[in-house]
């Protein structure tokens, strides 16, 4: 249940309006004109407010529920308590999800923390940079020379956004964000405290020392990607670091230089992925995933938590373990090591120690 003080109510639906957002079936005798002021878990809704179930273990829940109402499968429906309205979709989940962004759509994409539009006082914009109209800059932000920001587009304070970078039209960026050579397209969000477009970690070893390499690449993020708190997306060496159309980085993830990221990737925290490495479209990696430099995971792959990808990834698997590799061959290598530590006996006709 959202707290007003943080996010402010929304305007309310009527039932009808809801079904006609989603098309959902209400059922016969149902008072469309009742109206749903908030959307709420099952366990904290109240009479006002619009929950979902989606799920056999949830059932003890919606029987309990005090939601005004509820989207739900016919398999479930027989469940839901008197006094709920049961909403009737396929997909509960993705029904609330859609509800819940248009209640609260300015929750989508973080706003100025200082509350006030235009460029304020304390915000030192460079004579060179170009901001098109309806750009917010906040107190103690700063926009260097030759910058170019889009409409509608917010700079949080103390964000610095670097010589040169270009911003696109209605992006987010953070209070202490740092952009520098990097070129952002539309509808960007990047979370408070991200690093984009500093040095790539390159050096010459020899006898005498460590010679820095030049990063001479920029830092690509088209558009509708969002970037978490926390992550740091180097620029390139020779060629850019790019980040595709769509993708989701979640927070203190670590990306290097010249990687090329892939449209509608989903990216987990914690995950570092080394030098030159290339993610087609549609690639997950979940949390503390490590990905070595060089290799290619293909487009639809999935990759579990914590492991550690040393080799190419074929399109459309799912591979888990350190080193990665499919998960049918990781899981009965576990099951494997779980047999010996028990001290398991090997079945009838295997192979003993010694034959």
């Amino acid at each position: 249940m959202s707290d007003p003080f943080f996010h402010p109510a929304p305007t309310p639906l009527t039932l009808d309006e809801v079904c006609q957002l989603v098309g959902a079936a209400a059922g016969e005798g149902v008072d469309l004109s009742r109206r749903v002021a908030n959307v709420a878990s099952l366990e904290e809704a109240g009479v006002s407010d619009l929950a979902f179930m989606d799920g056999a273990r949830h059932v003890a829940e919606l029987t309990r529920t005090r939601a005004g109402a509820c989207f739900i499968t016919e398999r479930f429906a027989s469940h839901v308590p008197a006094g709920t309205v049961a909403l009737r979709v396929a997909r509960p989940y993705a029904a609330f999800v859609a509800v819940a962004r248009h209640l609260h759509e300015a929750s989508l994409r973080p706003g100025s923390a200082f509350g006030q539009a235009g460029v304020a006082a304390g915000a030192m914009v460079h004579p060179q940079a170009r901001l098109e109209a309806d750009v917010t800059v906040d107190p103690g932000a700063v926009v260097g020379p030759g910058a170019e920001i889009g409409a509608g587009s917010v700079i949080a304070s103390s964000a610095v956004v670097g010589p040169g970078v270009r911003i696109g039209r209605n992006c987010s960026i953070g209070a202490g964000v740092s952009l520098q050579h990097a070129l952002l397209g539309d509808r960007v969000i990047v979370h408070p405290g991200a690093r984009i477009g500093q040095d790539g970690f390159g050096y010459l070893g020899s006898a005498k020392g460590h010679a820095k390499v030049p990063q001479i690449g920029r830092v690509v993020l088209q558009d509708d990607v969002e970037i978490g708190a926390g992550t740091a997306i180097d620029r390139g060496g020779l060629r850019d670091t790019v980040i595709g159309e769509g993708t989701k980085i979640d927070n203190l993830v670590q990306i290097a230089h010249n990687v090329v990221i892939g449209r509608h990737c989903v990216i987990v925290s914690q995950t570092g992925i080394a030098g030159s490495a290339t993610l087609g479209d549609f690639v997950m990696l979940g949390g503390q995933v490590g990905v070595i430099g060089h290799i290619r995971i293909g487009d639809g792959a999935r990759i579990a938590a914590s492991s550690n990808v040393k080799d190419d990834v074929p399109p459309g698997v799912e591979w888990g373990g350190s080193p990665a590799k499919p998960m049918r061959e990781w899981f009965r290598e576990v099951m494997a090591v779980q047999r010996l530590a028990r001290g398991d006996r090997p079945a009838a006709g295997g192979r003993q120690e010694g034959q």
